[in-house]
């Protein structure tokens, strides 16, 4: 997650991202989510982005997915939990064209300073025939979700929304994915828990077998 500060704020401090990144919490429904959507079996080589210190990748790594975590949160890696959890900003992938076989983003696209620039960077580094799963939370009011996270950081809850920096819906999701190649497949919303989850595909090759 990437922080937008308005001119004169206080940047936070790496132990303010610190406990942010402590205070993320795990949730088992987003792997029951990516098993149900997405089934990544041994060897699929997974990017997740705004991993966090890596709840949800180091599950995928017990289930022989091959996970890299990233996150633009400097403290992740003083805190990461998987293997492969790497400090990087959505906009500058440090990946080859075509370097994974799914993309996953959890509760991360409302952070992006720029959407545009981040859904291209994640269409490049899915490979042709790949498929990408989106979570986006539902607000009311945007950074309405982001409330408590804006106490850890700033111990403010009115700066919300210099965190959740958007408040996107599945007609902005899919239009954003189309102008990067991408086309939408399915998308849910969940009413307990306000939130969407967009599946998207990259047209090419077909999926190409798991190693095993």
């Amino acid at each position: 997650m990437e922080i937008k500060l308005p001119p004169g704020r206080r940047v936070p401090t790496h132990d303010d991202m610190g406990r942010y990144a402590l205070a993320q919490r795990w949730d088992a429904q987003h792997l029951a989510t990516i098993r149900r959507l997405l089934d990544p079996q041994p060897g699929t080589r997974m990017l997740e982005v705004g991993s966090g210190r890596g709840h949800l990748t180091s599950k995928l790594d017990r289930l022989g997915v091959i996970a890299t975590g990233v996150d633009a949160n400097p403290a992740v890696a003083d805190h990461a939990l998987a293997r492969d959890i790497r400090v990087m900003n959505v906009e500058h992938l440090e990946f080859a064209d075509g370097e994974f076989d799914q993309v996953v983003s959890v509760h991360a696209i409302e952070h992006f300073p720029n959407l545009a620039a981040g859904f291209a960077e994640m269409a490049r580094v899915l490979r042709p025939g790949g498929r990408m799963l989106l979570v986006y939370p539902w607000e009311p009011i945007r950074g309405l979700g982001a409330v408590p996270d804006a106490i850890t950081i700033y111990r403010n809850p009115f700066r919300a929304r210099q965190m959740h920096l958007h408040k996107p819906r599945p007609r902005l999701v899919r239009m954003l994915a189309e102008d990067v190649g991408l086309t939408h497949v399915h998308t849910e919303f969940k009413v307990f828990w306000p939130q969407f989850t967009t599946l998207l595909h990259k047209g090419g090759e077909q999926t190409r077998r798991a190693t095993p």
